[in-house]
């Protein structure tokens, strides 16, 4: 018998602009290009850049606590380690498994949008042949080596970027008047009818839901850290710029497409995702004299689905492999390939996502529609887990007499910061379907549709501490010790 492998181990490639641009891309998506000018026509040009806004403000704190975190201690596992290690250890157990279960069920909600989008060029041809060709790109882009994801995701959000900024450029251009064939409509479809709030306190609940929904993704820096080449420099870098830019993105892109297009418009309020023709994007540039404003559009919808499912790839394998490492998974996901890769556990993750796919075309979706509800507010949770995390980590770091200045990247308004995102994050989790409680009956079906991950999430959470005997960590007991290569 020969001697004893010597084990891979997960390599540090992703440069700076790799996590730069997986933060960008995790955020930006459809909910931007399409669900946007729904968020206008529900609560007003006004309503929908306060909610954004406020969203954004708790996206923020959540983003430096997870930064503080990261650049401390770099981990593939993030939230699952960091859960583990200043929450309770069934804690973490229970996060890791929603995250990946999360983004397994995502990479089968975005082979089915990469139907609806080639649809739009080839409409005689199945859709499966095209799900089944997307699923095989996202497969090999995170098979040979990290850096093929980290390259990936970097032209995927390129992409999406630019086309933000040329929507903005124009946009702008179009408001002061300066932009051919365009007239400047100045304020007045921000004064007009009952803008620019519309619907009250209800309608903007409801756009809140919808920006935090859009904002998700934002985390994946925290699973992309335990890859990157320097944590502790390139981590502080990108919190501190990255979401910036989104949140620029956001709000100056609805702020143009409120200026441009009346709330009342009835293209507006069409959410159909198979339609890009109804995106306030290809209006816009249509309008500008875009002939092929909807291709165009098509082609960057696309660029942000395969951004989605890469991304999703990506995280959910990192995730079940660290899990692995912690005796949370089976040990089969532990092994990685020489370049770095732990292809067992894509294995696993592919197939997952394929199985989910395939539910899509079971009976009348049911299935389907279940575990992408059970998905929605998976999220969530994760934010929640961050901002707890954050909270007694620090708390523990000052008691066993740690120097916040050994930390690389310091969040900034602590205790309030974690504290703000942890309740805003606790209302818009609670609210998902508050409609449901409106009326005369109560829609049980769809409480339960929409909450079912909140009991699961806590059966899996109490079960580990039943069977395992763990309890909270108490400070004085966490291990706060930094990671360094």
């Amino acid at each position: 018998m020969g001697p004893k492998e010597k084990p891979h181990h997960l390599k540090r490639s992703l440069k700076p602009r790799h996590l730069n641009m997986i933060a960008i891309g995790g955020s930006i998506g459809t909910g931007l290009f399409v669900a946007s000018g729904s968020t206008i026509a529900t609560a007003g040009p006004g309503g929908a850049l306060l909610a954004y806004a406020l969203i954004g403000l708790m996206v923020f704190f959540l983003m430096t606590s997870l930064g503080e975190l990261a650049a401390y201690i770099p981990d593939s596992g993030s939230f699952c380690t960091y859960g583990s290690r200043f929450i309770d250890d069934g804690f973490g157990f229970a996060m890791g498994w929603n995250y990946w279960y999360n983004w397994a069920v995502t990479i089968a909600a975005e082979l089915v949008a990469a139907q609806l989008v080639m649809k739009f060029w080839f409409p005689e041809v199945s859709g499966m042949y095209w799900s089944a060709g997307f699923l095989a790109i996202m497969f090999m882009l995170n098979f040979f080596s990290v850096k093929g994801f980290g390259e990936s995701e970097f032209w995927f959000a390129l992409i999406k970027v630019v086309a933000v900024v040329i929507f903005i450029g124009i946009g702008l251009a179009s408001i002061i008047g300066i932009m051919h064939g365009i007239d400047s409509p100045g304020f007045s479809n921000f004064t007009s009818g009952d803008a620019p709030f519309v619907g009250g306190l209800q309608a903007m609940i409801g756009v809140a839901m919808i920006a935090g929904f859009s904002f998700q993704g934002t985390e994946l820096i925290g699973v992309a850290a335990g890859e990157s080449e320097n944590p502790q420099k390139s981590i502080p870098i990108a919190i501190r710029q990255v979401f910036w830019r989104i949140l620029m993105f956001y709000i100056l892109s609805i702020f143009v497409i409120g200026m441009l297009i009346p709330y009342t418009d009835p293209n507006l309020l069409k959410t159909d995702s198979s339609d890009i023709s109804t995106s306030p994007f290809t209006l816009l540039f249509e309008r500008a004299g875009l002939a092929a404003a909807a291709g165009v559009m098509n082609a960057v919808i696309l660029s942000a689905i395969l951004s989605a499912g890469n991304s999703g790839m990506y995280a959910s394998t990192r995730m079940l492999y660290t899990m692995a490492t912690q005796g949370k998974a089976p040990r089969l996901f532990t092994q990685v390939s020489a370049s770095g890769v732990p292809r067992y556990a894509l294995y696993a993750t592919t197939l997952i996502g394929a199985l989910c796919f395939l539910t899509s075309f079971i009976g009348d979706k049911t299935v389907y529609t279940w575990l992408l509800n059970a998905s929605g507010m998976c999220g969530f949770i994760v934010w929640l887990g961050i901002a707890v995390s954050h909270y007694r980590f620090r708390k523990g770091f000052v008691l066993q007499g740690g120097n916040l200045n050994d930390l690389p990247y310091r969040a900034k308004w602590f205790p309030l910061g974690p504290l703000f995102a942890f309740t805003l994050c606790l209302i818009i989790t609670l609210g998902q379907n508050y409609q449901a409680f409106v009326g005369e009956h109560v829609d049980w079906a769809g409480l339960v549709a929409t909450y079912i991950t909140i009991p699961l999430f806590l059966a899996i959470w109490l079960g580990y501490r039943f069977k395992n005997g763990t309890r909270f960590i108490r400070y004085e007991d966490m291990d706060i010790r930094p990671t360094r290569d």
